[in-house]
């Protein structure tokens, strides 16, 4: 599993890098950047993969802070259950119809997240989910595929990122590449094939890795 992670984690530092690039190519066009968190509001899923590496990150917190926050998710969680008494424990997504999604994650939503510090930074920077990682950028493939042609509002003012070729990335590989480590990844934990796992991050600060695999092996094909 530790192996299987840090084989992530070099996935991730790979679109670091693009982003990075992208500030250096741009500075003057891009906000987003460590300790900017005006995206960091609402509940939105993210993959088992990422929920597991943002909890190696979440478990190196000192334990005073870990146990307010893991009883902060806690409360969260029992509100949404509240709200979908089919929404239990470990709090999978894909344990509920998916129409039922975007009731539980409303996009008026400006709840904090729950891993943003008082002064506006990631508790868990290092260990952020990848959507974190990829979000104020219009994702655009090398070849010139459009997988998310939206971007932050405060970038690219009066322009359109779009049209900059020096912003596109090999997204389609490394896309495939994640999906290969997310079905390794549930193989090992549940025996099982699944192409999809996703959880809010609540759920990912009480994931009990122990038990997950065989709340998987419950889920729909």
């Amino acid at each position: 599993m530790n192996l299987l992670l840090d084989r992530y984690s070099a996935l991730l530092r790979e679109v670091d890098d693009w982003f990075q690039h992208c500030l250096d190519r741009y500075p003057d066009l891009i906000v987003c950047r460590n300790g900017c968190s005006e995206c960091c509001r609402g509940l939105f899923d993210i993959t088992l993969l990422d929920a597991l590496y943002l909890k190696r990150g979440f478990d190196t917190l000192p334990e005073v802070q870990k146990t307010g926050l893991v009883r902060e998710a806690f409360r969260r969680l029992e509100q949404l259950t509240r709200e979908n008494p089919a929404f239990i424990q470990p709090w999978l997504l894909n344990g509920i119809p998916e129409e039922d999604w975007d009731a539980l994650m409303p996009e008026e939503d400006e709840t904090p997240c729950l891993l943003l510090s008082e002064t506006g930074g990631c508790l868990v920077y290092d260990y952020r989910p990848m959507t974190c990682r990829l979000n104020g950028i219009p994702l655009i493939d090398v070849s010139g595929e459009e997988l998310f042609d939206e971007w932050c509002t405060l970038n690219f003012t009066g322009d359109d990122p779009r049209q900059l070729s020096d912003l596109r990335f090999e997204f389609t590989k490394l896309f495939s590449r994640e999906l290969l480590l997310f079905q390794e990844l549930i193989i090992s934990l549940a025996g099982v094939a699944r192409n999809e796992v996703d959880l809010f991050i609540p759920a990912a600060v009480v994931l009990d890795r122990e038990k997950i695999g065989g709340a998987i092996t419950k889920l729909p094909s």
